[in-house]
């Protein structure tokens, strides 16, 4: 077997010239990618940390979401194969366990680089394996601030084991010997991560867990101590509805309920261990979890990092400070003045979405206002965006909220919420049975005379003012008629629990999205060398999509994706993909945002919207598009596109094989660097002419631009500067 047979059966591939990647692997080679910006010595100290942290977090939702719907796959349907490779339930977690296994020394020596460097800043994580008399004297004052905030709890070894909740560290204590051998379990969500003081000039970080564990002798100064260790349990977050028939307010909330506490109690999916333990105690603690050997994983990078928040350190160990434009030129008041007569497009974190907010306050002012709809999925822990919302009720506007209960990790939040948005006079609804309600949708309705007019807003992103300064995301406003009369059909067909209809101005998944994508990929496809197609998302998984891209591709169309997660399809593939290049951003800030272009110069076709080309988003899910149809906001989205085509340094393009190389030496490109002077010193104005001229079709990638004029002129001009 060649060594390109073997690394393709390594990767559960079906043959070495297989086109397709399977989704669970093409997310853990993403996953790897933002590990390596931990290790990238460009990124600042601090930050480097924090994609460290990153990296762990997405790996535990990884574990609880995908390898625990594969688990049940496996116990239900384990000749099931996955639709895009063929592998098996089994197979896939097979190999997600070993890449996972291999990418956990790449992280135990990144984690070792970082440790180092803050020592060599004065910033001592303390390992209690080698440590100074004096800082064994201050932890161990430490940990007599803890003592009374921790309850052992000891059980002859022969007994099940106090249940374990998922995510929280616990220290583990084998005691005695022969027959009277016992287990101690000592849970520590009661007491913080880590303390910290500082000596010397030096800061020196304590994590709760090895200091609790180090003093083991004096909380159980009775029993012998055999051996211990510190012990996390990921659990399987993969619970789903039996029946979502009955739609009642009261009874779906508390169905959610339910669920959330079902959830809690669910198998272990995986198992770490930080610290040594001797196989026979291993084994027993392995047998008492109920969790297979090879789900197990000894590690010594500390489970929580979190201490990253407590190091201050100079400016140089963090980003430079890039806060978001607050100012788009207009005052609270004057927003329906500008949108009546211009579409308004927003980038966020570029941008700030208090300005959205504000609309939303200018709306519950307005006595024209009648309504006010929106959808929920993801809100912040203390959303401006609720409460505008809660004044709008107030203010005697019908305010509509549809909030999807479904939100994976977010149900309670959006439980609290639609209980406190209904205190506060608004409607409340909820998804539908067989699809999530995932679109970013919101139309204002207001009447003068006899007059109905409507505003409607279409967005990327979640209405989340945090995570609104975290991810790239996208917001359309228009008072285009026909988008509003179709938005509010949307929510029409969402209020009667009802699919909503297809519509034109808007596509609406699924009855309006995959159909639209194709629809235009053919007419790409009819002209041949001369079509172009460019698309940023997320995520591609969907085969009959991916078929339509090597028919583009085949047809000498030219193809670029920009997707920053999971692709399955190969690009640069001689006969299939070999006119598709697959390129992704990891940066400072999450890519989130979907532009889909389809053409180009006065042909080009311009979209965003909420969904990814994955089969959810396509077909299990109500997503919402609209058209970006004036000059002005077609030329930010191809400033976007442009910027990414020139981004060298936090770029990485994908290799025939499906593999990512990032090109060296592109300092000064950055796209996101880019985006944020375009747009954080953009404004709008009243006095802005109603025609605008027409905007310049965009050079092709490569090209050179004739004159410093246009958008590859813009970039060059940031990019030198």
């Amino acid at each position: 077997m060649s060594s390109r047979e073997k690394k393709n059966k390594h990767n559960g591939q079906l043959s070495p010239d297989n086109i397709y990647i399977n989704r669970e692997l093409s997310w853990l080679a993403f996953n790897r990618r933002v590990l390596l910006e931990a290790a990238d010595p460009n990124v600042p100290l601090l930050e480097r940390l924090k994609f460290l942290m990153i990296y762990q977090s997405n790996l535990e939702e990884f574990y609880r979401v995908r390898i625990g719907i594969l688990t049940h796959r496996a116990m239900l349907t384990p000749d099931s194969g996955d639709p895009v490779s063929g592998m098996l339930p089994e197979a896939q977690i097979t190999a997600a366990l070993q890449i996972t296994r291999d990418q956990q020394e790449l992280m135990e020596d990144i984690w070792k680089g970082i440790r180092d460097e803050l020592h060599e800043n004065k910033i001592d994580v303390l390992d209690f394996r080698k440590i100074s008399k004096v800082d064994e004297l201050m932890s161990k004052k430490l940990f007599g601030d803890i003592r009374d905030l921790l309850f052992p709890k000891i059980i002859p070894a022969d007994q099940p084991l106090p249940f374990l909740w998922n995510g929280e560290a616990n220290v583990i204590a084998f005691l005695g010997r022969g027959t009277e051998q016992k287990i101690c379990i000592i849970p520590l969500h009661r007491v913080p991560a880590y303390q910290s003081f500082e000596i010397d000039g030096c800061q020196k970080i304590v994590l709760t867990a090895p200091l609790v564990r180090h003093f083991l002798p004096q909380l159980l100064k009775k029993e012998t101590i055999v051996q211990s260790a510190i012990v996390d349990v990921t659990r399987n977050a993969d619970v789903f509805f039996s029946s979502m028939e009955d739609r009642a307010d009261d009874n779906f909330r508390d169905k959610v309920s339910g669920m959330l506490s079902k959830r809690k109690r669910e198998m272990p999916v995986r198992v770490r261990i930080q610290g040594k333990l001797a196989d026979p105690f291993r084994a027993m603690l392995i047998r008492k979890l109920r969790v297979p050997e090879e789900r197990v994983f000894t590690q010594a990078v500390p489970f929580d990092l979190s201490f990253r928040s407590c190091i201050s350190g100079p400016a140089s160990f963090r980003y430079p400070d890039r806060k978001p434009a607050r100012d788009l030129g207009l005052k609270k008041g004057e927003y329906f003045s500008y949108i009546d007569k211009h579409d308004l497009l927003m980038s966020f974190p570029f941008q700030s979405m208090m300005s959205f907010v504000d609309l939303i306050y200018e709306a519950a002012d307005n006595p024209d206002v009648l309504s006010v709809k929106i959808t929920l999925y993801r809100m912040s822990g203390s959303s401006k965006i609720a409460a505008a919302l809660a004044y709008a009720a107030d203010r005697g506007k019908d305010v509509l909220c549809l909030l999807e209960l479904r939100a994976r990790f977010d149900e309670q939040n959006n439980i609290d919420y639609s209980e406190m948005l209904e205190e506060a006079g608004c409607r409340i609804i909820y998804g539908l049975p067989d699809q999530k309600v995932h679109s970013k949708l919101c139309v204002i309705t207001r009447q003068k005379g006899k007059i109905l007019s409507r505003i409607t807003q279409v967005g990327t992103g979640n209405y989340n003012e945090v995570t609104g300064e975290q991810y790239t995301d996208l917001s359309l406003i228009t008072s285009r008629e026909d988008v509003g009369r179709e938005a509010e059909a949307v929510f029409a067909a969402l209020e009667n629990g009802e699919l909503p209809p297809e519509a034109h101005a808007l596509w609406i998944a699924p009855l309006s999205f995959k159909p639209r994508v194709l629809e235009l990929l053919d007419r790409e496809i009819e002209k041949g060398e001369n079509g172009r197609v460019a698309i940023k998302i997320n995520s591609l998984n969907n085969r009959e999509v991916m078929e339509k891209l090597i028919e583009c591709s085949q047809a000498g169309v030219k193809v670029e994706l920009f997707i920053r997660g999971i692709c399955s399809l190969r690009a640069g593939v001689p006969g299939l993909t070999e006119n598709i290049t697959v390129s992704g951003i990891i940066g400072r800030w999450l890519e989130h945002s979907r532009i889909y272009s389809f053409g180009e110069g006065p042909d080009q076709r311009l979209f965003i919207g909420s969904g990814d080309l994955l089969n959810r988003n396509l077909e299990r899910r109500v997503e919402a598009f609209i058209e970006a149809v004036t000059p002005d906001t077609r030329e930010q989205l191809n400033v976007i596109l442009d910027a990414l085509r020139n981004d060298r340094e936090k770029s990485w393009t994908m290799q025939p094989d499906g593999t990512y190389v990032r090109e060296e030496g592109g300092e000064g490109t950055s796209s996101q660097e880019a985006l944020y002077r375009y747009f954080s010193t953009r404004k709008v104005s009243l006095e802005e002419k109603q025609e605008e001229p027409e905007t310049k079709a965009a050079p092709k990638a490569g090209e050179k631009e004739p004159a410093e004029g246009g958008l590859l002129g813009w970039l060059k001009r940031v990019f030198m500067s």
